[in-house]
């Protein structure tokens, strides 16, 4: 059997229901990805998440959850006296903003087990991470983490990484800049968003972006540019694919990381870029226009009659 596997943080997740009252769930980019990554590819393939949680009830509740999506919690590392990292969603006006928890969430410490890390690194085929997985990190522990996944690329293994860029998470903007490279070195694909690469690095077009990442030795491109599309950069030789219409805009929750994982899902079925975009854009054209980042299963059903025939 395949194996995929997921690195980063989950966290608990409080929204607005109503009559004034929060419902709790449990979200995270990569975790995201990993759920449409697994709802999308075929019952060959074990979608693994790698991340530290504590020894709390939430902490049991979040595994189970993970579990009942699909997604394996064999290599989740239990932290005693350490909790899962929390936030809570504010709506004004269809806006959304955040508040976060999380200076004591176990998934900091997920990296401080290099023999547990090297190990669900060498059971897995494909390598997922993201920039969010960086900036919790402590330095030693980031550079733990990108020398084995560095090791993971030298083997010939797919490592993607999206670079999810969050300037919050980082005290300095030098360093972001730094670890976001760093990131990309040692990936096969990096899925960057051209909004975020011109905002932070000063990319003045999409074609600046790939030229960036192809200096730092990666072999594939996926630039997503929300409605403007996806442009494609594999081995040297560019394409484009339109976005996909939205009906509704609903929630933008979950867009990139469903793209993500759909992208993955077909790419790692089919080898057809073009046709991962394609079949991505329109699984995050659906996304948002829902609530939340997770589709329900019907929801996923209905879009996966399609991914495998473009």
């Amino acid at each position: 059997m395949a194996r995929a596997l997921l690195i980063g943080e989950c966290m608990v997740e409080l929204r607005q229901a109503e009559g004034g009252l929060l419902r709790k769930g449990f979200a995270g980019d990569t975790f995201n990805t990993a759920y449409y990554l697994g709802a999308f590819l075929p019952a060959a393939w074990q979608v693994d998440y790698f991340t530290a949680v504590g020894t709390d009830a939430v902490s049991d509740e979040m595994l189970a959850f993970m579990e009942g999506t699909g997604v394996g919690t064999g290599f989740v590392r239990r932290v005693p006296e350490r909790t899962p990292g929390l936030y809570m969603i504010h709506l004004k006006d269809g806006e959304r903003s955040f508040s976060y928890w999380r200076s004591a969430s176990a998934a900091r410490l997920l990296a401080d087990d290099p023999a547990g890390l090297r190990a669900a690194i060498d059971a897995s085929d494909t390598v997922f991470f993201s920039g969010i997985t960086l900036a919790i990190l402590a330095p030693d522990a980031l550079a733990t983490l990108l020398a084995e996944i560095g090791r993971a690329k030298a083997t010939g293994k797919l490592v993607a990484f999206d670079p999810n860029i969050r300037p919050r998470l980082w005290d300095d903007a030098q360093r972001m800049q730094r670890a976001i490279s760093a990131g990309a070195a040692v990936s096969s694909m990096v899925m960057p968003s051209f909004e975020d690469e011109a905002t932070h690095f000063g990319d003045a077009s999409v074609e600046a972006t790939i030229a960036r990442y192809c200096g730092l030795g990666v072999e594939k491109l996926v630039v997503k540019d929300g409605a403007e599309g996806i442009t494609l950069s594999f081995g040297g030789e560019q394409s484009f694919v339109s976005a996909a219409r939205a009906e509704k805009v609903v929630d933008t929750t979950g867009a990139g990381d469903s793209f993500n994982g759909a992208f993955l899902a077909n790419y790692l079925e089919t080898g057809d870029e073009s046709r991962a975009a394609a079949f991505a854009a329109r699984v995050a054209a659906t996304v948002i226009g829902h609530h939340g980042a997770l589709l329900a299963e019907a929801e996923i059903e209905a879009l996966g009659a399609g991914a495998h025939s473009g």
